[in-house]
Formats: C-alpha cells, structure tokens, sequence
C-alpha cells in the first residue's frame, strides 16, 4: 500500500474519531447528568466489562451475520418502552406480561440467548455488578463498530428493572408503516429529535426485516390497489419476487440491498434511490417539504457526519429514563427479576 494512501486512511480515521469524541463530550454536556449516568461507572468494579461483551460478540457474529444489527434492534426497543432498563428481555411470570410478545417485537427480536451468554461471561468475572440495561447498551455499541461503524464511550450506570409494560410497547414503539408526522411525535415523546430520527433511522443500514413488515408496500398500498409510489420500480420487482403477495410474510430481506451485513451511510444513499425497505425509511426522505429530507441528503453525502450523529444520537437515546442509585435492581438472570 502507498505511503500516501496510508496517510489519507490515518487522517480519516482520525478525523472520525475526532467527531465521534466530539459528539460524547456534548452528548455528556446535555444529558449526561440526568441520568447519573458515566463512561467510568465500573472502572474498578468491572474494568473489562467493553471487552467480555465485545469478546462474546465477536465470537457469536462467526456463525450469525445478524447478530449485531439484532442486539442494536433489543437496546432500541428497550429504551422507547419506559426507558433504557431491560424490561424487554424479561419472560412472562406470574406477575409479568412480557415485551417479547408485543406486535412491535415478536418475530422482530431475537438472540436473547445472546445475551444470555454475554450475561454469563460477565458474571463470572464481576457477579452481580453489572446491569442487564448497561449490557445492551454495551452491547449496541460493540455491535456497530465490529459491523463497520463508529464507536462511542458508552455511559453506564443503569439498573434493571422488576416489570415490564406489555401495553406501552404495542403503542410506543415505531412502527413500519406509520407516516413522518408520527415518527417525528413519537420521537419526541422520547425527548429525541428530528436529527435523532433520521440518525437512528440508519441503524436501518445492516439487518433484515420480514415480508409482513413491507408487504402492503408492494400490493396494496394504503387500499388504493397499486403499490407505494415511493418505491423504485425495479427495487419493486425484486421485492415482489421474494415476497409473493400469498407467500410466507417470515421471508427476510435485506434492509440494505448492497451492504446488508456493513454499518455504513448507504442507507441514506438508497432512501434517495426510492429503496428504502420499510415506509417509515422512506417518509424520511419523500415525504414532501420534511426536514428530514436534508439530513438525508447530509448523511448520504457524509459518512463522517452521519457517524457523528449516530454517536450523539445513540448516546442520548441510553440516557431515556434509566433506574440509577437504589431503583431497581442488578439481575443476575436477564429473563427474571431476581427472587422471582
């Protein structure tokens, strides 16, 4: 390889790390301090707790190319439903109706065991310090930047806690067929913003989602007896080849027809190209005279920037009403609450 080449590849990583660093500093700035949340929260308690998740991830991402777009997908349901406290990875019990079977996440989840496993590695080495919560926070970053993606000083801290909210996560949560006006709404209610939106949208560049989440994009849309006309029509097609309008609606696709496994800003790149897979991907982009349109076009044009904000984004997204000091409690099984 060329010295120059070699430069140019040492400036952009910098450059990126620079961004990414930049956007943790304000990221703390704003709201770091409501939710007593820290970067340095186990330094003496856990200190390698980054790396046992990070060294579980990597392992299990030999034989499952999903797995990181699927724990970023758990930390994101999580935190819209009363918050970043792993109330989604709780089982049904006698006092519990579980997030898993809410229509937003059942048959959308998966690789709890996953967690599990990282869950294991860690109390073997720290028993009963480390949260559920600040696992899947962990977890998300991890699997972004092993995928491609930029990294972040996850702030820790969180408890977990002892209910789930079966109901909040039917009606909190995005949904793939909902309209710009309520994806910005519920956002909000979120405390997250237009930006946050469109940056978190893009966890939607690796990944897959099933044909029942896009179908009445292809077919029928919106009753009108011809498919969404957002759709590009060779993206169409193909589309329709895999989800056959009386076919299995549990057929994957690819949320990124190019680099379906890679973290990277194609898919802003493909929004522009009328393919984005699900219509809340699309509305960020065709929706006419929407804001989102810009930022779109911003992080289409620059990775960096992109990067930046996911970091920033993701960030502020963990900080979503955590359980901190005495609330809650350190699970030592992520499926129970602990004496249950």
């Amino acid at each position: 390889m060329s010295t120059p080449l070699l430069v140019a590849m040492a400036q952009r990583k910098m450059s990126t790390s620079l961004i990414v660093s930049m956007a943790l500093i304000w990221a703390m700035l704003f709201w770091g301090s409501n939710g007593q949340l820290t970067a340095t929260f186990y330094a003496t308690t856990c200190p390698n707790v980054s790396a046992i998740v990070r060294g579980v991830i990597s392992n299990e991402l030999q034989s499952d190319a999903r797995i990181t777009a699927s724990l970023l997908r758990l930390h994101f349901h999580d935190c819209f439903v009363d918050g970043c406290d792993a109330s989604v990875l709780l089982d049904n019990s006698t006092t519990i109706v579980s997030e898993k079977g809410a229509i937003p996440n059942a048959g959308s989840l998966r690789r709890f065991d996953a967690v599990d496993s990282i869950k294991t590695a860690v109390e073997s080495a720290c028993p009963g310090v480390v949260s559920c919560a600040d696992i899947l926070a962990i977890a998300a970053e991890a699997s972004v930047n092993l995928s491609g993606g930029p990294s972040w000083n996850v702030l820790l801290g969180r408890r977990d806690s002892t209910t789930a909210n079966f109901n909040l996560a039917n009606t909190a949560l995005p949904a793939p067929f909902e309209n710009l006006t309520i994806l910005i709404a519920k956002f909000a209610a979120q405390g997250l913003d237009t930006t946050d939106l469109v940056a978190l949208s893009g966890g939607h560049t690796f990944g897959r989602a099933q044909c029942s989440s896009f179908i009445g994009r292809l077919y029928n849309f919106n009753n009108s007896g011809s498919p969404d006309p957002t759709l590009n029509t060779t993206y169409l097609a193909t589309l329709r080849q895999r989800c056959p309008q009386n076919g299995d609606q549990t057929v994957l696709a690819n949320f990124d027809p190019r680099t379906p496994d890679g973290f990277d800003n194609a898919y802003f790149s493909n929004l522009q190209t009328l393919e984005g897979l699900l219509q809340s991907d699309q509305e960020l982009f065709s929706t006419s005279g929407a804001a989102t349109v810009a930022i779109v076009n911003s992080f289409s044009s620059n990775q960096n920037t992109f990067f930046q904000n996911f970091a920033t984004s993701m960030i502020k997204m963990g900080n979503i009403s955590p359980l901190t000091g005495t609330n809650g409690q350190i699970r030592t099984d992520c499926k129970r609450v602990n004496g249950r």
